[in-house]
């Protein structure tokens, strides 16, 4: 398994209720596919380096995980679908 970093950004504007669950889901990804999600931090919300979609504002969370190519694939092909998130960026971690 690699160590992979991720960050993704949130609409600012959802409900707690639901980004909740929106990042509990996509961390679900790798818990189904024998992968460990090592650390979640959710940074908050944030400005933007510049507008995403007419949006200033952005929440932003940070995965650390072990995970298997496979886990890692279809995190990737999911989050391409979720319109609330605005942007995404998975690095291998060589720490």
């Amino acid at each position: 398994m690699k160590k992979y970093e991720i960050m993704y950004i949130i609409r600012p504007n959802l409900e707690e209720a639901t980004r909740k669950a929106l990042i509990e889901e996509l961390s679900d990804i790798f818990k189904a596919h024998d992968s460990t999600v090592v650390k979640v931090s959710e940074w908050g919300l944030r400005e933007l380096a510049y507008e995403i979609q007419k949006l200033t504002k952005g929440f932003y969370v940070v995965l650390d995980v072990e995970a298997t190519e496979e886990a890692r694939a279809e995190f990737d092909r999911v989050i391409r679908l979720k319109e609330d998130v605005l942007r995404y960026l998975i690095i291998n971690d060589v720490r």
